[in-house]
């Protein structure tokens, strides 16, 4: 990256401070930053921040020459808690499941993957590899399961007493944070788009293993049932010295087993998280709001970490909401979440990048699939000409260099982007017919014509899919097969005087920009102005009455794309002969 971008934004400013803390740790060793996914059902755009914001850092690092690792644990070794609803090939069967680890849980009917993790896993490597995220991915099945955090598992077994002291100074401010949380989400309204980036994840929601009952010995490990493979049991015996476990689970199974040879269970999530930071020697890992509250996740592992397994609480910043502009709510456990594949249809990886690169973690903002989207692109676009000259601040530069590129290259882009609404609306109007496409954006400018549709893909794709999947129905456009006679027939003569100075021009400035001045210039003529004036608020509202004409006649409706691209789109011969002539 240019030295002009450096701590221009809070990429820059975060990967100083990681750099220093690495340094501070363990000089020379290679620098970790972490991130976690629980592939509990689809992973959204809420988590993918958990994901973007290490990566954005280590990036940077990386840019920098330093030696850094991406790791990414699938904390696909939790239970299976609950059934999402709407996730296609699932039904309440599923149920039977509940308290087994992700994944020993079947895959939705149809998948191709082994099992229930694998199958949302898959979905969110593809977008991270469509998105140029590096990263180690860390099976949690698979570490658990090798015996490779058995030491560690012993250990915090001998320690349980101290675990549990610590744990104890936070239970109460716990209690009170929930019913704080509680009250908090019930006093929000119900169509509030917004998301907790930890929200879905059957990590956040672990308890800490005091439930065994009041007066019961605490245990910071709790074995999956061999019987049953559920994890419904309650550890009732341990000897440090044999290593002898005895469980009981709910389904009648009771055993005693040799802990450390025994691979069928995990340290709970309180315990798990800060035995991994010390396992894996993070420096740098963020956190959704949900772990920054009293006795959370977050805030009781960094003394624990400390206190217990000898190791130290990575940075990083608490990061907010993810909305998403005209959706409902987010939620994994509900039908219809928005995930990053879900936006890569409808947007290139490098703007969905910038998204998250633009906004420190601590800001909220919103995934437009709605209109907003194209004013999103407009703003790409903008930000892209004033860097190419030369009037972009330092740190708009930087947030488009870490969203078009990585350390590792340029990520792919479109060689020649046409607006974003500019491609929707002919994509609209012509059906996804590549024929009629390319003469439309070919007649755009003709001094510079598009020859071939792979000139403007694969925003032209991404905009086609965005027409066909998130507007309604009664919002595309469809444009009339035969003229409105009834409505040419009762037309008065100042607006058939509109419609003549329209088509006497049609010929001599058929191109998106000639066609601009052209409609915004008939109103100017017929009130006795230069078609350059100045637009007066008595001729906004004669422009305004004249579009609303055009778009009755073309598309049977008062709105639409804009005219200058519906005229090229619907072709001069088709023009003339809607509108009369």
């Amino acid at each position: 990256m240019a030295q002009t971008t450096h701590e221009a934004d809070w990429v820059s400013r975060i990967a100083d401070e990681v750099i220093a803390e690495a340094e501070r740790r363990a000089p020379g060793k290679t620098l970790v930053c972490a991130s976690g996914l629980s592939p509990s059902g689809p992973i959204h755009l809420g988590n993918l921040r958990e994901v973007m914001v290490p990566h954005l850092v280590a990036d940077e690092i990386k840019r920098r020459g330093v030696d850094c690792e991406h790791i990414l644990s699938w904390d696909d070794y939790d239970r299976f808690r609950k059934v999402p609803a709407g996730v296609e090939g699932v039904d309440e069967s599923w149920n039977e499941h509940i308290g087994r680890p992700l994944t020993s849980v079947p895959a939705p009917a149809g998948s191709p993957y082994a099992n229930w993790a694998e199958h949302f896993k898959a979905a969110m490597e593809a977008s991270l590899l469509e998105l140029g995220v590096q990263y180690r991915g860390i099976s949690q099945t698979a570490q658990y399961t090798s015996g490779a955090y058995t030491e560690q598992i012993l250990f915090a077994m001998r320690e349980r007493e101290r675990i549990d002291a610590v744990l104890d100074r936070y239970r109460t401010l716990e209690k009170g944070a929930k019913n704080a949380q509680k009250q908090a989400k019930q006093q929000k309204p119900a169509d509030e788009a917004e998301v907790r980036a930890a929200e879905g994840s059957g990590a956040a929601a672990e308890d800490d293993g005091s439930g065994a009952g009041a007066g019961s010995a605490y245990y910071p490990y709790k074995p999956y049932c061999t019987a049953c493979g559920r994890d419904l049991t309650t550890v009732t015996a341990y000897d440090d010295e044999t290593t002898e476990l005895t469980y009981s689970c709910q389904c009648g199974h009771g055993e005693t087993v040799e802990l450390r040879s025994f691979h069928h269970g995990k340290l709970v999530w309180k315990v798990d998280w800060p035995m991994r930071w010390a396992y894996e020697g993070v420096v740098f890992e963020p956190s959704g709001v949900d772990h920054q509250s009293p006795g959370s996740s977050f805030v009781v592992g960094g003394q624990l970490v400390k206190e217990i397994f000898g190791g130290e609480q990575p940075i990083g910043p608490m990061y907010a909401f993810v909305g998403i502009s005209g959706m409902a709510k987010m939620s994994s456990s509900k039908g219809g979440v928005p995930t990053p594949a879900d936006a890569l249809q409808i947007m290139e990886a490098p703007l969905l990048r910038w998204l998250y690169a633009r906004r420190k973690p601590n800001q909220s903002f919103k995934v437009a699939f709605d209109q907003e989207i194209q004013r999103t692109y407009d703003e790409w676009d903008a930000l892209t000409r004033k860097i190419s000259d030369g009037s972009a601040q330092p740190a708009d530069i930087a947030a488009h260099t870490r969203a078009s590129s990585t350390a590792r290259g340029p990520l792919p882009i479109t060689p020649r982007p046409l607006p974003y609404r500019t491609l929707a609306s002919v994509t609209d109007i012509t059906g996804g017919h590549e024929e009629q496409t390319l003469r439309i954006l070919s007649e755009l400018d003709p001094e510079h014509p598009v020859h071939s549709l792979d000139e403007v893909r694969p925003r032209l794709d991404r905009a086609h899919r965005w027409i066909t999947t998130q507007v309604p129905a009664d919002q595309r456009t469809r444009v009339r097969d035969e003229p409105d006679t009834g409505l040419l027939a009762s037309l008065d003569d100042a607006q058939r005087e509109s419609l003549r100075l329209l088509l006497d021009g049609l010929e001599e400035n058929w191109s998106l920009e000639g066609l601009t001045a052209l409609v915004y210039g008939v109103p100017k003529v017929q009130a006795g102005l230069d078609p350059d004036a100045k637009p007066t608020p008595e001729l906004k509202v004669a422009q305004r009455g004249f579009f609303a004409l055009l778009y009755r006649l073309l598309v049977s409706r008062e709105t639409g794309p804009r005219l200058p691209t519906l005229l090229l789109a619907v072709g001069a011969d088709r023009v003339r002969k809607l509108l009369g002539a």
